[in-house]
């Protein structure tokens, strides 16, 4: 008798009982976390500031969400109807698919690329269909293109990628749309602030294109969990209907219009986030390091088949960095997050004492 028949307990349903399942390594971590690609440092001041103003009278009420999505929707440059805020970026995957994905239909996936797309696609009756990236890691688009079929009902796209830093430009983002009108394209940018390039002007223009953004990375609202989406007011609105009216609490609610406002702290963050990642690829190639060139607040690097004990080296060491070989095309790979200069400088003395502990420090000629 399989395992659900033994259930002394009504079964979920079998698309449920098939589902992947995903357990982030989150516990343990009073270290320096390079392993998520969070905001290493800290949310801006005017959000600490607005959380200690925040009555316990305040907590009694529903989140109202509409007044904050008309703010953000001013900010992007879009209408209201055209944007929706969710519980993290990871809600937003979740009632997209819930939304559009129906059983016959496929999900378009580039891989190896964010583990939840594939998650919360199993959870569907919908085939997922994965176009493997090439060893360069480069956004697979000519066989994307010819991955494209009558059945194609959303296409998803981290751009930039993770865990690789890669990008698909712009041309290719607007040539995918116009190849499969029949479906959703939905564009993932929660890493837009470290690369500096977006499509979300042609929301609107391009009538099936859906932009995603996050707050829990550069502007350091992880812990808040809020999200974005932003789309044509015509497959909005049938967003809206699956999507829980106050999914967004008023903790996030409260918090975002600050944080948005205080684009001196981001621009300093992302800076300082990008001055540091020069220099932690230079300490990679003066390693020897194979490295994938990233447009992201994180680095892949190559370390082969002693990549868990770098990982320990690394956590014994007081640094946090992920692991990536179980994703497609990434054996021996790890990625790590790059913080602020100060704490990646730190980074590097583990790194190198890892990697001479390993036999695996050979100074570039």
């Amino acid at each position: 008798m399989s395992e659900p028949d033994k259930m002394p307990y009504p079964k979920p349903r079998a698309r449920v009982l098939a589902m992947k399942e995903y357990h982030p390594p989150l516990g343990c971590r009073d270290a320096l976390r390079l392993d998520f690609n969070e905001n290493t440092l800290a949310c801006s001041p005017a959000v600490l500031e607005t959380l200690a103003c925040i009555s316990a009278g305040n907590l009694t009420r529903y989140p109202e969400r509409e007044p904050v999505e008309a703010m953000v929707a001013a900010h992007l440059g879009l209408s209201a109807a055209q944007v929706a805020l969710t519980n993290g970026v990871d809600e937003a995957i979740h009632v997209l698919f819930e939304t559009f994905l129906d059983a016959g239909d496929e999900l378009l996936l580039p891989v190896p690329t964010y583990t939840m797309y594939e998650v919360y696609a199993s959870g569907t009756d919908a085939r997922v269909v994965a176009v493997q990236a090439a060893d360069d890691l480069q956004f697979p688009f000519e066989r994307l293109l010819a991955s494209i079929t009558p059945r194609t009902k959303i296409i998803a796209i981290a751009n930039p990628n993770s865990p690789s830093g890669t990008v698909a430009t712009r041309q290719q983002i607007a040539e995918i749309a116009r190849r499969a009108p029949h479906a959703l394209l939905l564009v993932d940018e929660a890493y837009f602030h470290f690369h500096g390039e977006t499509v979300k002007d042609m929301v609107g223009a391009l009538p099936n294109l859906i932009v995603a953004r996050t707050f829990s990375k550069a502007y350091g609202l992880a812990g808040l969990r809020v999200g974005v989406l932003a789309g044509p007011a015509e497959l909005m609105r049938w967003v809206r209907r699956v999507l829980s009216p106050y999914s967004v609490n008023s903790l996030a609610l409260a918090c975002l219009p600050p944080a948005l406002k205080d684009t001196a702290y981001l621009n300093w963050y992302v800076s300082e986030v990008l001055a540091a990642r020069t220099e932690f690829e230079t300490a990679l190639d003066a390693a020897n390091i194979r490295r994938w060139p990233s447009r992201a607040n994180f680095v892949l690097v190559d370390i082969g088949s002693q990549h868990a004990e770098f990982v320990r080296l690394m956590h014994a060491a007081g640094v946090l960095v992920r692991d990536r070989s179980n994703d497609p095309g990434c054996n021996g790979r790890v990625r790590i997050t790059i913080g602020t200069r100060e704490q990646m400088r730190q980074a590097i003395v583990a790194l190198n004492e890892a990697l001479a502990a390993l036999n695996l420090l050979q100074p570039s000629a």
